[in-house]
């Protein structure tokens, strides 16, 4: 825009244009008329040329005053959708968000808190990558996931964790299984099982908290098979490979091959949100709100 010409002379154009009479657009923009014509004029000076014809009858739009009339609009209207898109785009309402999750996270309330931020933020491009604590923390440093729901349960170095869900730990065997017989199952009598679980890469803060379950009853889990997701391993228990510890919402996995039986345990998994300390995305943030407040 040409140095000396402001929006408001635009915006006084157009009035006086479209009602073609200075007494009808002056109450229309509130205010008086004589500052309205000075103001018409000094945007015809700094223009070069009259954008409009008055007579003591009529005011009529000149041949680059009808030219202007149209550009003047489109510029507002411009001007308009730029900072409606930049006041959603600080609100979040717009933009892209790469999000991780680890498996179990999806037998939680995860998927719910998904579909409710797609339908509060369809604007949004969200991505969704499922894959493990290890990898996930190692995606969020380098930015190529922007949000990430893991369990680890210990603070992440350059990573700001937010607790969403504590779970309890329950037992998961085949359903012939002499222990499937009872309502809860003491950690010590899992002392002579073999174990089916997920490699200790995955997710080691994870990994240990399982095992010092049984290390605090004095004994050390045999794992005789690793899987990589939960679906696989609760497969595996029911096929009568062995035995394992998992999080509670790995129940609604379970087929009728295996039982699952509540721990006898003061043991304790979470669920939790992590982005980068340093990132301000006004996206990240509004997504994080959501499911903070959900608490999954």
């Amino acid at each position: 825009m040409d140095e000396g010409i402001e929006l408001r002379h635009l915006r006084y154009f157009i009035a006086v244009a479209e009602e073609l009479h200075f007494g009808r657009a002056a109450p229309r923009l509130h205010m008086a008329q004589p500052p309205l014509s000075q103001q018409i004029r000094r945007l015809e000076e700094l223009v070069g040329h009259p954008l409009l014809v008055r007579t003591s009858r009529a005011v009529k739009l000149t041949e680059p005053g009808a030219a202007f009339l149209d550009r003047a609009k489109r510029t507002l209207l411009r001007i308009s959708e730029d900072l409606a898109f930049t006041r959603r785009l600080g609100r979040g309402e717009t933009g892209s968000l790469r999000v991780g999750f680890i498996g179990s996270g999806m037998q939680t309330h995860l998927p719910a808190v998904l579909g409710e931020y797609r339908r509060l933020y369809p604007d949004v491009e969200l991505r969704l990558q499922e894959t493990s604590t290890s990898h996930l923390i190692d995606s969020i440093r380098d930015g190529s996931v922007d949000v990430g729901f893991l369990r680890v349960g210990a603070p992440i170095p350059d990573l700001t964790v937010h607790p969403l869900l504590e779970e309890k730990f329950i037992v998961i065997l085949p359903r012939t299984h002499p222990l499937a017989r009872l309502a809860k199952v003491r950690v010590l009598q899992l002392r002579n099982e073999p174990f089916v679980f997920f490699p200790k890469s995955a997710g080691p803060t994870a990994w240990n908290r399982t095992m010092d379950l049984c290390a605090e009853q004095g004994f050390q889990d045999r794992i005789v098979q690793e899987a990589p997701h939960w679906v696989t391993v609760v497969s595996l228990v029911g096929a009568g490979l062995g035995v394992t510890i998992a999080p509670a919402c790995i129940q609604h996995v379970a087929g009728s091959t295996v039982a699952c039986r509540p721990l006898s345990s003061h043991g304790r998994t979470f669920i939790e949100l992590a982005h980068r300390s340093d990132d301000s995305s006004p996206v990240m943030a509004a997504f994080c709100s959501l499911a903070r407040s959900r608490g999954l």
